[in-house]
């Protein structure tokens, strides 16, 4: 008889970070970042350059061609009490749900002004429309907001890039760049896809020169990727839900890989997760859209992901512990001490490792696969 499964709690994905070592910049090209390279038994120190030579023909790339919407606003009440919102998803054309701060609690019917940061591009020499918000109610920890003009075109005058907590300057003009992968096409994420990040249009071009296939998903990162797990049991732990999409192209290169004996490989595991949350139990895709909260810890049997690209996660973060998941609990230790050991830069602006999926000790996940 086997020995049952580990039980992890919450202090087993602490790690001691240097503050050095937390990436405020990006690398000066895309894909001169390092690279490190964990399987089973081996960590290898190369290049994100060096990505094709690990790849074989035949291997699927899966990205998420989410865009990042200049989702922060600054501005001001009538009274004059400044007020700061982050948009957590857009609702539709002229609402979205956000995350507000304001000095005292804004009631329904509550006008928000605020503050335009570039000049407006879509007034024609016109007068520019009106970049203000009505509070609509409050639902949870979120405010629905009702904008005077497309929330997008909003965002496009008065946003300012949502750059992650750990990033301690204000954002700057290349930040509008490079916090946004080269193939971002569908405008919806408070936060980027980081993995995706590494990749210029040169190396997409060396991929696709191997024979290595290049397909899409979208799922709209939420403000909620940067919310603390709180809870020592991991079972108590709930994600926010985030909107997804997988594209019939996408589904069909997916059976077609499988067929050919090819791998798939995530690009970031916000692809993982889309990919994950919509599978049948035979590692089928099917073509699909809705929301997904699912949360994967150890123990979780992956149904269609082979190998994954992914940067360093925050301690005690739901990523650190899928990665734990996918290439496994000690391995993950190991790779994180010989990251911190060797100067690799962590988080968003950070490097970058490919994990090759280990088998988990017993089947099992943590929240639904998909709503």
């Amino acid at each position: 008889m086997s020995a049952p499964a580990p039980t992890y709690r919450l202090s087993d994905f602490d790690f001691d970070l240097p503050d050095e070592l937390i990436a405020q910049h990006p690398t000066l090209r895309r894909s001169s970042s390092r690279l490190l390279r964990v399987r089973a038994d081996t960590l290898e120190d190369r290049s994100f350059a060096e990505l094709p030579e690990f790849l074989a023909h035949g291997d699927l790339l899966v990205m998420n061609d989410t865009r990042v919407i200049a989702a922060r606003l600054l501005g001001h009440k009538a009274s004059g009490g400044q007020v700061e919102v982050l948009v957590e998803r857009l609702s539709d054309e002229f609402e979205a749900l956000v995350q507000l701060r304001a000095s005292k609690v804004s009631r329904a019917a509550t006008v928000l002004h605020f503050d335009p940061v570039r000049p407006d591009s879509t007034a024609a020499g016109g007068a520019a429309p009106p970049a203000t918000a009505t509070v609509l109610e409050r639902c949870g920890e979120f405010y629905r907001l009702r904008f005077a003009a497309p929330v997008l075109e909003v965002l496009e005058r008065c946003g300012r890039i949502p750059l992650p907590p750990y990033i301690t300057h204000a954002p700057e003009p290349e930040d509008r760049h490079r916090y946004q992968t080269v193939y971002a096409r569908d405008p919806g994420s408070v936060a980027a896809p980081t993995a995706g990040l590494h990749f210029d249009e040169a190396l997409l071009a060396r991929l696709a020169e191997r024979g290595i296939g290049q397909a899409f998903v979208t799922l709209h990162v939420g403000a909620g990727t940067f919310q603390p797990v709180r809870s020592a049991s991991l079972s108590e732990h709930r994600m926010h839900a985030e909107r997804f999409s997988v594209p019939p192209t996408t589904a069909a290169a997916i059976a077609r890989t499988r067929a050919a004996g090819g791998r798939v490989v995530a690009v970031g595991t916000t692809s993982l997760r889309t990919l994950e949350s919509v599978a049948n139990d035979d590692g089928s895709v099917p073509a699909n859209s809705g929301e997904t909260a699912l949360f994967v810890t150890p123990g979780y049997r992956f149904r269609v992901v082979d190998a994954l690209i992914t940067n360093f996660h925050l301690p005690r973060s739901t990523l650190l512990m899928l990665v734990s998941a996918f290439a496994g609990f000690d391995q993950i230790r190991a790779a994180y001490r010989h990251a911190v050991g060797n100067g690799y830069r962590f988080f968003s602006y950070g490097d970058a490792m490919l994990l090759e999926r280990m088998e988990p000790e017993s089947a099992g996940t943590t929240g639904p696969r998909g709503a």
